[in-house]
């Protein structure tokens, strides 16, 4: 059985300071390092788009991020869209929780608006009244062979989202080697292993401390996951390691700055969710 509760760890931020390495050999290694971590463009290009718009998932595969970043919440009237919190209020013209809402009603919000007011400095005309994708219009805009990152956002709230996500993966015959499927919630990631066990599935986790993980945690996330996304504030090397050794995969949410992106890769993370994929496929060039 998987733990429910283990997830807050104690403790307090340490940021050791990022290690440099001289060296022909070592430069090599280090860019060769830099390379292979996943570029997960968080909420789309977030950073420069309003989030989870088509035009931000487009903005960022322009800005070589590796995968799609959806959140999924569902409709009253049982459909998957694409938005990070259980209400409309923040990132449309809208209120009300999405639960109470049916697709034509959130079909009618404007989803980008609010952007070029709260980040002027990123606005754009084109922006202002796009709506709300459904992840069935993501599948059909992106394609089967795209790489998607989807997270089942409050599934107590939506009993069967987990199977309404399967049936579209099975029905857009989404390749399921690139995709990965992701949750705070265990039991969630544990309804979908049962339904298909060849998706892969990663754990989320917050920490408001400095983070810590047991032998024990680990062997209950490789259960059911082949990796964790762990918050990246209070993350510190040996806890990488340690994850990493340990086999699983580890990809930090939400990294926006090239230095702690470079300190996190050299600590050993294999990938990480940034609002701006742009910085990080810069510094995996070197720059």
């Amino acid at each position: 059985m998987i733990g429910k509760k283990w997830l807050p760890a104690l403790g307090a931020l340490v940021i050791a300071a990022g290690i440099t390495t001289g060296g022909g050999a070592a430069m090599a290694k280090e860019k060769e390092k830099h390379k292979d971590i996943l570029n997960v463009s968080h909420r789309g290009a977030s950073g420069h788009a309003p989030e989870h718009t088509l035009v931000s998932y487009d903005m960022g595969e322009k800005m070589h991020g590796d995968y799609i970043e959806v959140d999924l919440q569902m409709t009253k009237d049982g459909h998957l869209i694409a938005m990070h919190d259980e209400k409309v209020d923040r990132t449309t013209d809208g209120t009300g929780d999405v639960k109470d809402m049916e697709l034509a009603e959130v079909k009618e919000l404007d989803a980008g608006s609010w952007f070029n007011e709260t980040y002027p400095e990123y606005a754009n005309e084109k922006y202002a009244g796009l709506q709300v994708p459904t992840l069935e219009e993501v599948f059909q805009k992106f394609g089967k062979n795209n790489s998607y990152y989807i997270e089942t956002k409050s599934p107590a709230i939506y009993p069967g989202m987990e199977k309404e996500l399967l049936r579209l993966v099975n029905k857009y015959k989404i390749n399921k080697d690139k995709l990965l499927v992701q949750s705070f919630s265990p039991e969630s990631l544990t309804i979908m292993h049962e339904l298909d066990p060849s998706i892969k599935l990663v754990q989320l986790l917050s920490y408001r401390s400095y983070a810590t993980i047991t032998d024990e945690q680990i062997a209950e996330v490789k259960e059911y996951a082949m990796g964790i996304g762990p918050n990246h504030t209070y993350l510190n090397e040996e806890y990488i390691q340690k994850v990493v050794g340990n086999g699983l995969e580890i990809h930090p949410y939400t990294v926006n700055e090239k230095e702690r992106m470079k300190q996190l890769i050299d600590w050993g993370v294999t990938g990480m969710f940034t609002n701006f994929p742009d910085l990080l496929h810069e510094v995996k060039k070197g720059k």
